[in-house]
């Protein structure tokens, strides 16, 4: 199975795969450093995953799409000093793309928005999922204090919590917090299922 793997960070979704042929999409060259040593059989293409899915999406057969959540988190309309934003809509974009063009299986997943669902979804814990097949999981427990792990030792807390493991601090952005990268994944056992439901492998 070739599979599109978009906004691919640290590979949180896609650690537990087996027996598929993946190319990786991450715009940032540190984070995508990261991911090619953890998965060194996945291409990985550094750039534009919104546009690569645009130009690239006939050539898979199956398509995850996690776009940046900060734009619909609800920590953005947390704090006083907290500078209002546009909603990325390349999210919905994309939904939109992958119901009316793409003739395989996809997921696109991001966080519980502050503004309530404008597409239906399956909601699992702190996760949406958008998809052409119904998405069957369990969600997994995060631990005590995961949106406060903003130190080294919560990064180090973290990297356990997934099972992914690296020396580097990379900072996503503008955010001085080295554990960012890693509440942006998804756990590894929430991936797997996910990808099995809807590419319905061992169901």
């Amino acid at each position: 199975m070739r599979v599109l793997n978009l906004y691919a960070g640290l590979g949180g979704n896609r650690k537990e795969w087996q027996g598929v042929d993946v190319v990786a999409v991450e715009y940032d060259p540190k984070i995508a450093a990261v991911y090619k040593r953890l998965y060194p059989d996945d291409e990985v293409v550094i750039g534009d995953a919104h546009q690569y899915l645009l130009d690239h999406y006939q050539e898979f057969d199956f398509i995850w799409s996690s776009p940046p959540c900060q734009s619909h988190s609800r920590m953005i309309r947390s704090g006083r000093n907290r500078k209002p934003l546009y909603p990325d809509m390349s999210l919905y974009e994309e939904i939109l793309f992958l119901t009316h063009n793409f003739k395989g299986d996809w997921v696109v997943e991001n966080v519980v928005p502050y503004y309530g669902e404008i597409i239906p979804a399956y909601k699992v814990g702190r996760h949406l999922f958008w998809s052409n097949r119904e998405v069957r999981a369990l969600d997994v427990k995060r631990p005590k204090g995961f949106i406060n792990k903003t130190t080294v030792e919560g990064k180090s807390a973290l990297m356990d919590w997934l099972g992914i493991h690296y020396d580097e601090n990379i900072y996503y952005g503008n955010n001085h917090c080295p554990a960012q990268i890693l509440r942006n994944c998804v756990h590894p056992d929430l991936g797997l299922q996910v990808f099995n439901s809807v590419t319905q492998t061992n169901v």
